[in-house]
């Protein structure tokens, strides 16, 4: 059975909580277009067909609604059969819509009375494509059985260039370009963020407020660049270099990471933020310095402290080491104190 393939106008469809938007991650360059919030350059459009995969010439399409495929086959037995019930009710839906053949999902001969969704339907499924640009693409699966049929695909990956959610995008970075957007789905991600972001924020104004001493070493530990900060070095810049840092402005871009290790070293007890801050600094100081055979020793007195920086903190608690802890820490303050 042969069918003509007729999409809603978009206009239609604006009312939908179902879209499909470019995905944009500034910490992967896509031709400096990310700058500009865009996938594609301005007036061109991407169309892709539904993923066919091929063995033995035999044609598969990744459609969501295909019970024999192995996605489906290798479920557990329960969650299989609530699977293909699934299928099968969107499979008579469908066919009803389009093909007005009128199937009960329960027969045992179902799928030998489908005429239009038959899985190897080469001619229907070939002509299931998505053309995607900058602006959105709304779906209305309720009223448009094609918007149905893509969402299916997408779902199941059956579109290379668009992940079934937000979550997905991020995660699998740079793969995709577009994801789909469900509005409550989408909206509990961001949300997730801007909480994440707000707790952050809200620890920085706590300590440019009550605790400025902690401040100071919080900069310390997290700013590559730890030698800048001195004991006089004004309130008003920590903080604006701590808002720079968890807003993603400075090396790192990514605010999710850049707001949960803020957090991170907030969360740490003042020994070991202090710590921390004298055995970076020390390092750039030349105090102590890694040697030939992999381990770090103290310059003055030639000991060897630990093969890595969570050794030198466990040496530096130890209070049988309080001598090299002193050297270190009144060596380090001088500069700290200029």
């Amino acid at each position: 059975m042969d069918v003509t393939v007729i999409d809603k106008h978009q206009s239609l469809k604006r009312n939908s909580s179902l879209t499909i938007r470019p995905f944009i991650d500034n910490n992967s360059p896509n031709m400096g277009l990310e700058k500009y919030d865009m996938v594609l350059f301005e007036g061109v459009f991407h169309e892709e067909p539904l993923i066919c995969l091929e063995y033995n010439g035999i044609k598969r399409y990744i459609t969501g609604l295909n019970e024999f495929a192995p996605e489906v086959k290798n479920l557990p037995e329960e969650e299989r059969e609530s699977a293909i019930k699934d299928i099968r009710i969107v499979v008579a839906q469908l066919e009803k819509e389009l093909a007005s053949n009128v199937i009960d999902p329960t027969d045992k001969d179902f799928w030998n009375k489908v005429k239009l969704l038959r899985p190897d339907n080469d001619t229907f499924w070939g002509k299931i494509t998505m053309r995607f640009g900058n602006e959105p693409v709304f779906l209305d699966p309720s009223n448009d059985p094609y918007d149905l049929i893509k969402l299916r695909a997408i779902e199941a990956g059956g579109f290379s260039i668009v992940a079934k959610s937000l979550d997905v995008a991020r995660k699998m970075s740079p793969t995709f370009k577009f994801y789909l957007d469900k509005y409550e789905e989408t909206a509990s991600i961001k949300t997730e963020l801007k909480k994440l972001k707000n707790r952050a924020f809200s620890e920085l104004q706590k300590l440019f407020e009550k605790n400025t001493n902690k401040l100071f070493y919080v900069c310390k530990v997290i700013d590559a660049n730890s030698t800048q900060y001195k004991k006089s070095t004004p309130v008003d810049i920590l903080y604006d270099n701590m808002d720079k840092f968890i807003s993603g402005e400075t090396v790192d871009k990514d605010k999710r990471k850049t707001a949960e290790k803020f957090l991170e070293v907030c969360a740490l007890d003042m020994e070991t933020l202090k710590l921390r801050a004298i055995i970076k600094d020390a390092n750039y100081y030349k105090l102590i310095s890694v040697r030939a055979d992999g381990f770090i020793y103290h310059l003055k007195s030639t000991t060897m402290l630990g093969k890595n920086p969570s050794d030198l903190l466990l040496y530096l608690k130890n209070p049988l080491n309080e001598e090299i802890l002193l050297d270190l820490t009144s060596n380090v303050e001088k500069y700290w104190n200029m």
